[in-house]
């Protein structure tokens, strides 16, 4: 698909990390955007960063997990500018989720799947009919992640559950979208190749009443910085990918019509390989070993 100016992009969970990036690269193309996340004084601020530097915007508050939401989301973009040509669904959140899988509150796991996955369903469904009865070449991109979306992280699990899930909805949606012969395309994002700077470590802040956490945590809340600090301290040294290097993937694997925007990794690549080769020998999931806690 081309880039063009004129076009629309959409990108939600704008407000910071890899959305605003891809924001601030889709503005760079000549994309109008529309910016939507769940926290608004940081929406605010993005939308009026862009403007400056003389982007089209519309900035709209939208919680991902509610269908209304999305849906007044869409309107406000096509009743704006008319169309959309990129949808981009990329808000997300971690669980929160602690100890082993039998533990964890129902609650870490519906807030999870309220957003990773419903989010990304409910932004399908509330752009894409649009997209294909404007009859132009159109994509949409979802985020996922290597924790799930090629092997688990078992101290992640809920999270990497959900991330799975979204492979597996645009695998469907890759299907669905070629089955009708539409100019509308389909991508799954692997943000990568290393860690990355978001505030997906800080999801907490914004979990609604509605999902709270039934008991305290056993443990405060780790920020990515002192995640970090303790790795260091262990002796582990942590590589990070600039979100803005995320952002120019996206770009390339639009234009280039890429369903995997995963990018070069022997990491990655072993892992993809160790697991395909355990379920073709029908073996158990050794490529699990090294993350197994004790």
């Amino acid at each position: 698909m081309e880039l063009r100016q004129g076009q629309v992009a959409v990108v939600t969970g704008a407000a910071s990390g890899i959305g605003l990036a891809m924001a601030r690269r889709f503005a760079a193309e000549g994309l109008a955007v529309v910016l939507g996340d769940v926290e608004e004084e940081p929406l605010a601020r993005a939308a009026e960063e862009l403007m400056a530097d003389g982007a089209q915007i519309l900035a709209r508050t939208v919680d991902v997990s509610e269908p209304g939401s999305v849906q007044d989301f869409a309107d406000a973009a096509y009743e704006t500018f008319g169309a959309v040509h990129v949808l981009c669904n990329n808000a997300g959140v971690g669980s929160g989720a602690e100890g082993r899988m039998w533990e964890h509150e129902p609650n870490d796991w519906k807030w999870a799947f309220a957003v990773n996955v419903w989010g990304v369903f409910h932004g399908i469904q509330a752009f894409v009919p649009r997209m294909l009865a404007g009859g132009e070449p159109g994509h949409v991109v979802n985020t996922s992640s290597g924790d799930g979306g090629i092997a688990p992280l078992p101290t992640a699990s809920v999270y990497a559950v959900t991330k799975s899930a979204v492979v597996t909805m645009t695998e469907s949606l890759y299907a669905h979208l070629k089955a009708e012969h539409a100019r509308v395309g389909a991508s799954v994002l692997f943000p990568g190749p290393h860690m990355l700077r978001t505030g997906l470590w800080e999801s907490h802040r914004n979990r609604p009443e509605r999902f709270a956490k039934e008991r305290p945590r056993k443990t405060p809340y780790r920020s990515l910085d002192q995640w970090e600090a303790a790795m260091k301290e262990a002796g582990h040294e942590v590589a990070f990918t600039p979100v803005e290097e995320v952002a120019g993937h996206v770009v390339d694997g639009i234009r280039a019509d890429r369903f995997w925007m995963l990018p070069a990794s022997e990491h990655s690549d072993r892992q993809i390989r160790a697991r395909s080769q355990s379920m073709l020998d029908r073996s158990d999931p050794s490529y699990l070993e090294s993350f197994i806690l004790d």
